[in-house]
């Protein structure tokens, strides 16, 4: 008599076929994050010395983000989303203009291709999976990480939650670090110097970030 089949409680397959490939959108897909950064400065009447002052990042760097020339990475985009006063959901994807969203897996938009600032070789994607929502404070991404020797550390204001889709994924919470499977998660306060990259060749997550609302 032969025993019940075993089948696992986290189904990987179910993973794979949840995230699909993050890599293979199409290039037109990619919304630029610097057009809509440039905007939103000129909107608010700063020069790029200004906004270099008020975000911490030399010009140069600012102005090769709005050429479309660098890719930041989401820490940066946080950071100028503070530093401009703006949602970061708009920063990221775009002002929504709905009060809800329903996203098909093929309908996930490609928003973010971050590099490192001396090359330009992709390393994380990022896809948004609720653009079409207006003043949302949270902003869910489907994110394919890389690995990042570098371990720079990450500190902005709100939480945020991830969890594991596909791959290993390296934690570091401050002097704490973590390997993250399929199936786990993490919830932090973004005000903690935090890390989050690949611990091998790739990971998936979904990773949801909360942007604490601005005191009037």
């Amino acid at each position: 008599m032969q025993g019940k089949d075993k089948t696992p409680y986290v189904n990987v397959d179910y993973f794979e076929d949840l995230t699909g490939d993050i890599e293979e959108s199409p290039e037109q897909e990619l919304q630029e994050v610097g057009s809509r950064m440039r905007q939103l400065r000129r909107d608010k009447g700063l020069s790029l010395q200004e906004l270099s002052r008020l975000a911490g990042i030399d010009t140069k760097t600012l102005s090769r983000i709005e050429e479309g020339e660098l890719q930041p990475q989401l820490g940066t985009v946080l950071k100028l989303s503070k530093s401009l006063e703006g949602d970061l959901g708009t920063l990221i994807s775009g002002q929504g203009d709905k009060p809800y969203a329903i996203t098909r897996k093929s309908e996930r938009k490609r928003v973010i291709r971050s590099n490192r600032a001396e090359s330009k070789q992709a390393q994380d994607a990022y896809k948004s999976l609720a653009p079409e929502v207006q003043g949302r404070h949270m902003e869910p991404l489907m994110v394919r990480l890389r690995p990042d020797p570098e371990e720079e550390p990450s500190v902005h204001q709100g939480e945020e939650f991830i969890f594991v889709l596909e791959g290993t994924v390296l934690l570091k919470m401050g002097q704490e670090r973590f390997e993250l499977e399929p199936g786990d998660s993490a919830y932090y306060q973004s005000s903690q110097p935090h890390h989050v990259a690949a611990a091998n060749d790739s990971a998936t997550i979904l990773a949801v970030i909360y942007e604490a609302k601005r005191e009037a």
